[in-house]
């Protein structure tokens, strides 16, 4: 019973993290790179670079498993650079593991997780220490932003670029876990997960997990737990301003905010995704789009959200018949 009761409590972004190569979604690219190396028994310096939930961190656990087999957590260390961006983490932990004897290994793997984020003082001590300890150590770094680590680094790396999932792909991975936790999902919630989400595995898995508890997946559980505008209503909200209607626009608004709790932020995020699905000419939405980046400035100055966002639909208004 109580076996079953961690199964139950598992997260399933650990459950259904790709153990080998093989299982990482849409990167094909990428994987036969990485298994040529693995053929040779050896691997060098690695960068992943990508968005966030790409598979940058799959890819280098299943590295560490296909390599060392049952030592893989012995001879593997990951950190994030996010948690301690300073030089401290390099001199301290990194510096550490890697004096360490590799078990039953020719080496070790050091895993920085957002390198991007470390300060360019500590990426300096990190290219020492990777020169340091080449023969027991490979680095494997992975950024959002790979520009943003200094040229020394990357030029000591092979560098591997992560591309962002389709809808299919997400929906993929989605259906593998709804079939092993035998999980009733619709189709509308499967479309929401991945709207949402933007291509993010982490996230999608995490929205799933969530939205399962309530039992039937729709996309109303799916946008209830994620706590975000729902598409339908901006939509309904925008197209109504574009009408002249404003005070019922307004009051759509008001449900937002007040009744459905959402933020300024989350509303207008939503506003700048569905503007371009409008029925408008394209020279308005340009109008718009920049409306709406004046918006989302003020709000981060700390305008009042309900203020801000009712000027906003005053700038729809003006397009009224422009369709």
């Amino acid at each position: 019973m109580a076996g079953k009761e961690n199964s139950e409590l598992q997260i399933w972004t650990e459950k259904y993290r790709p153990k080998t190569l093989d299982d990482v979604i849409n990167q094909k690219h990428v994987v036969e790179r990485l298994k040529a190396w693995m053929k040779k028994g050896s691997i060098p310096n690695m960068l992943f670079a990508g968005s966030a939930g790409v598979g940058k961190t799959c890819c280098a656990i299943a590295i560490a498993r296909e390599l060392f087999g049952e030592h893989w957590r012995e001879n593997f260390q990951e950190l994030n650079a996010s948690d301690d961006r300073g030089i401290n983490v390099v001199r301290g932990r990194i510096k550490d593991f890697a004096k360490m004897k590799p078990l039953g290994a020719d080496f070790k793997i050091v895993f920085l997780d957002e390198s991007d984020s470390l300060t360019p003082e500590a990426q300096q001590a990190l290219r020492r220490t990777m020169e340091s300890f080449a023969g027991t150590t490979r680095f494997i770094l992975s950024a959002n932003f790979s520009n943003r680590l200094i040229e020394p680094i990357q030029s000591r790396t092979v560098v591997f670029r992560l591309k962002k999932l389709t809808k299919e792909h997400v929906a993929e991975y989605i259906n593998r876990i709804a079939k092993g936790e035998n999980l009733d999902i619709s189709k509308d919630a499967l479309d929401a997960i991945y709207e949402i989400s933007e291509g993010d595995l982490r996230r999608a898995t995490n929205l799933l997990q969530a939205s399962a508890a309530l039992g039937k997946i729709t996309k109303e559980t799916v946008h209830d737990v994620a706590s975000q505008a729902r598409p339908d209503d901006v939509k309904e909200m925008l197209n109504l301003a574009l009408t002249g209607k404003f005070g019922e626009a307004r009051k759509k608004l008001y449900d937002m905010l007040i009744t459905q709790g959402l933020s300024g932020d989350d509303i207008i995020r939503a506003v700048h995704k569905e503007v371009f699905n409008l029925d408008i000419q394209e020279k308005a939405k340009l109008e718009l789009v920049e409306k709406i980046g004046e918006t989302e400035y003020k709000l981060n100055m700390g305008g009042t959200p309900e203020v801000q966002l009712q000027a906003l639909l005053a700038q729809f208004m003006k397009f009224k018949g422009k369709a």
